[in-house]
């Protein structure tokens, strides 16, 4: 008998379970994922004779991977939940179809990103903040990554599909397989064969290409229950919009951290020249270590929220929302205190220059400050992007990145004197007002749809 985790029916069990369940191998994915992504920034931060110059390039380079993570979540986040709510519904064949148009989707975007960041890169690095000291490491590094595109949006959007029919340990693989090539390429190119930032670039291709291998392989194959299949690739409009549409939000909160990012490393560069800008990477280097619990948990909450309100099990939904929500905040608290009273340690995994260490402290206390109000930004997205709610997932993407952050990091730093601890006071407030508003609102939004459907089947 196959097991319940595999069945993916998350209508039966308890909810933490199932949530769990998932939560355990795709936190250990996301972990591999974050390390993939590190692993690259920790080794160049320790790189004889020009580490900040070449960590600081590498940082420049973010806001590009994070426009291509972007139109990855475009599809694959808007196809992952409309798959769950599908099979929630029982219907397979809207199901597949998804899973079919979702892959041509990401294929083809793929193509038209690698064209235009070729295009455009020397004048695309300098507006995100290169001078001409850091722009041949940033240069070196983005001509080989971009090269990798295809097989990075294959495999990240692609692997959603695997979760999202509760083969979570499978999708973990996906990730697994990736990370650990990459960190064992890593130091052999980087140092062995003496290639600096190019090495590092490389081992990445080749482990995002082995990763999309494996995702592609486990969608053609006889264990998976949806398949892609080529009468469901020619992309139908109307199927591609919805897909579209709800992946809208996860595409925006992407798109507008390369946004903050690219108005951080502006400003931080005019205020506080290049050291300053590698600061900023090594805080988002933490930043993405520590929150990938909460990561973990979210996308395991969407398949079974999904899944329970697709199937009408009210009761359920409510209650995975309430533990995603409690298990994230008390989580988030928790590395609050930890980076708080011990930041130097986490600095000095990315770097051991002694001034950025010194400069890094304080910039990290303000940037981490009230961390824990990040987890109700987390946990209403996730519910609305869960439910198919695409209009208030995306609004809550722009609130706080675009409409908060963005304006705030621009003119903070001439306000008061404040400079650069400005740029690094605007997540904190933030965090704040963009989270609360975004948590009331999706408390709000689902009582009130739970009351109406509710309604409708009383009568």
């Amino acid at each position: 008998m196959q097991q319940k985790s595999n069945s993916g029916n998350f209508a039966e069990g308890k909810v933490w379970k199932h949530i769990v369940a998932l939560a355990v191998p795709m936190t250990v994915a996301q972990l591999v994922q974050v390390v993939y992504n590190v692993v690259d920034r920790i080794y160049i931060g320790h790189l004889p004779g020009a580490s900040s110059l070449a960590l600081t390039g590498l940082g420049l380079t973010f806001p590009v991977i994070t426009l291509i993570s972007a139109f990855t979540n475009l599809f694959g986040m808007g196809g992952a939940p409309l798959c769950s709510i599908a099979r929630g519904r029982q219907d397979k064949e809207r199901a597949e179809k998804i899973v079919g148009n979702t892959f041509t989707m990401l294929v083809l975007t793929s193509a038209v990103m690698l064209a235009v960041c070729y295009l455009f890169l020397k004048p695309i690095l300098y507006l995100f903040g290169a001078s001409d000291a850091t722009y041949p490491y940033a240069r070196q590094y983005l001509q080989i990554y971009l090269l990798g595109t295809p097989f990075v949006m294959l495999g990240t959007g692609m692997n959603g599909f695997i979760n999202c029919q509760g083969f979570a340990k499978m999708g973990m693989m996906t990730i697994l397989l990736g990370a650990v090539v990459n960190i064992a390429l890593d130091p052999v190119f980087i140092f062995g064969l003496g290639m600096g930032v190019a090495g590092a670039a490389v081992a990445t291709v080749f482990s995002q290409l082995l990763s999309a291998v494996w995702v592609l392989l486990f969608l053609t194959g006889k264990k998976t229950q949806l398949r892609i299949q080529k009468r469901f690739l020619k992309p139908e409009p109307k199927l591609v919009g919805e897909i579209a549409s709800l992946g809208l939000a996860g595409c925006i909160m992407s798109a507008t951290n390369g946004a903050v990012q690219i108005a951080c490393n502006a400003t931080l560069r005019d205020h506080g020249g290049d050291l300053y800008v590698g600061i900023m990477t090594v805080l988002n280097s933490v930043r993405d270590v520590v929150v990938l619990p909460v990561h973990g948990l979210t996308s395991a909450f969407q398949p079974v929220l999904g899944f329970n309100y697709g199937a009408k099990e009210y009761g359920r939904v409510k209650q995975s929302i309430v533990f995603t929500s409690v298990a994230g905040i008390l989580y988030m608290a928790l590395m609050w205190l930890v980076l708080f009273l011990f930041p130097e340690p986490f600095i000095h995994v990315f770097n051991s220059d002694p001034e950025l260490i010194a400069k890094g402290v304080p910039a990290l206390h303000l940037y981490f400050f009230g961390f824990f109000m990040m987890a109700f930004q987390f946990a209403g997205q996730a519910t609305f992007t869960g439910m198919g709610l695409a209009h208030q997932a995306v609004f809550f993407s722009l609130f706080r990145k675009i409409i908060i952050v963005v304006p705030l990091t621009l003119l903070l730093p001439r306000v008061a004197g404040l400079g650069v601890n400005g740029v690094f006071v605007a997540e904190p407030i933030s965090n704040f007002v963009g989270g609360l508003a975004c948590f009331a609102t999706m408390i709000f939004t689902v009582k009130k749809l739970i009351r109406r459907d509710e309604g409708v089947r009383s009568r």
